[in-house]
């Protein structure tokens, strides 16, 4: 459990990253979602495409030997890019009245407990809430 409530703190474990605040301290906390970024996969790509060009343009390979190991590239930076089935990456985060903010990375098996564990926050403040203004 890595989120754990109490009746007036907020408890955060997971894996190294841990912190604590009081019901009143935190302002907001929630899950972030982000698209992720091809940068390493698509450099390759652009790299071996410029070097199979050079090869093709500035070279006296008439019989095409450079073709089969771009071709060889070419998988490998496809199975990587497709290999891993993480379409986002998944962050908790937590501002307090103070301005700071804290982002923690989280695995994408994990976002569903955390979520369920965000959402009980906050139907907790949200009576919290409630009681002090009835």
């Amino acid at each position: 459990m890595p989120l754990t409530i109490f009746s007036d703190k907020v408890r955060f474990r997971y894996k190294s990253k841990n912190w604590h605040y009081q019901f009143d301290e935190i302002k907001e906390l929630g899950l972030l979602k982000k698209k992720r970024k091809y940068f390493l996969e698509n450099g390759a790509f652009i790299a071996v495409t410029a070097a199979t060009y050079y090869c093709m343009l500035f070279s006296d390979l008439m019989y095409l030997y450079y073709v089969i190991p771009a071709i060889f590239c070419y998988s490998f930076i496809i199975a990587t890019r497709f290999g891993n089935k993480a379409e986002f990456v998944y962050f908790v985060f937590v501002k307090d009245v103070y301005k700071n903010e804290i982002r923690t990375k989280i695995a994408s098996k994990d976002r569903v407990l955390i979520g369920k564990q965000i959402d009980d926050y906050l139907d907790l403040q949200f009576e919290r809430s409630v009681k002090r203004t009835a």
